[in-house]
């Protein structure tokens, strides 16, 4: 199994990380404007990307300014069965984010595709964090 990883700072406080990542508002401006979100364990989450490429992640777990866990349970097939984490962390109002996408079953091109992707969706989300606006997916050039 492989996993990706990346670790964040963000000049807010953990609640303002957390919120981004668990509302329907803080979703669409980090990763994509086409979604269905709720703050509910149990709930699947769906994302969609330019009208194609549907996401489904279940919310497995919820700490609040804390923790989120989310289980693919439909999209790309490499994708189903990863599991999707964000622990968040403040100390003296910087929040540190570590990001990791669980159990892919091999390094694959897609993987590193991926990889790189999740790198921006971090940066989209210190851009909203600190300045208001992010960058997700129908605002990129690719």
């Amino acid at each position: 199994m492989a996993n990706i990883e990346h670790l964040q700072t963000v000049n807010v406080p953990a609640s303002t990380v957390y919120e981004a990542l668990t509302t329907a508002k803080g979703l669409s401006e980090i990763w994509t404007n086409e979604l269905i979100v709720n703050d509910q364990i149990g709930f699947i989450n769906e994302f969609l990307f330019g009208g194609k490429g549907l996401t489904k992640m279940r919310v497995e777990e919820l700490i609040t300014d804390k923790k989120i866990l989310w289980k693919c349970v439909d999209s790309d097939p490499e994708w189903i069965g990863t599991t999707i984490s964000f622990d968040i962390e403040e100390k003296n109002g910087r929040t540190s984010i570590i990001f990791r996408q669980m159990n892919w079953e091999e390094v694959t091109a897609f993987f590193r595709l991926c990889n790189y992707n999740w790198a921006i969706f971090l940066y989209s989300l210190k851009q909203y964090c600190e300045e208001g606006e992010g960058l997700p997916y129908h605002k990129r050039k690719f």
